[in-house]
């Protein structure tokens, strides 16, 4: 199988992706009862050898649904949106490809700020209209 290429500095050798076939579900006809189109894509990450600890970490935490195995080392794609196995395949590698860039984006570091003027003496308006409408409510009640 030929490498994935995830970033310009990121290719997953084809070594490391594993492809099985199956039929596809849903409507189609006689089509579906007699081709394996859909497409189950695996990822072995430790096998891949291009991931750091960080990075697989960081996989782990943002997509654990796809981790397979308890030690965390399968991700899987599956396709079965085309009647052809060659686009499920290459749709199954782009979902893949997309989902791996997004999981490995880094969040960008918050900026603290200080709230301004106006915002500090809105939020001390309402405390003081709040406090006086219960002080209202309790000298309904003495």
């Amino acid at each position: 199988m030929e490498d994935l290429q995830i970033r310009h500095d990121l290719v997953i050798p084809g070594s490391a992706l594993e492809e099985s076939f199956a039929r596809s579900g849903g409507p189609g006809g006689q089509h579906v009862n007699k081709t394996s189109s859909k497409v189950v894509l695996k990822l072995d990450l430790p096998a891949a050898g291009v991931f750091s600890e960080a990075q697989i970490e960081r996989l782990r935490h943002r997509i654990p649904p796809r981790f397979q195995a308890q030690d965390g080392t399968l991700v899987i794609v599956t396709s079965e949106g085309e009647r052809d196995q060659g686009r499920n395949r290459e749709e199954a590698r782009s979902k893949l490809a997309e989902l791996l860039r997004e999981a490995l984006k880094r969040p960008k570091k918050r900026k603290r700020t200080k709230p301004t003027r106006a915002s500090k003496e809105r939020r001390i308006k309402a405390k003081k209209e709040r406090g006086q409408r219960k002080q209202a409510r309790q000298q309904k009640w003495d």
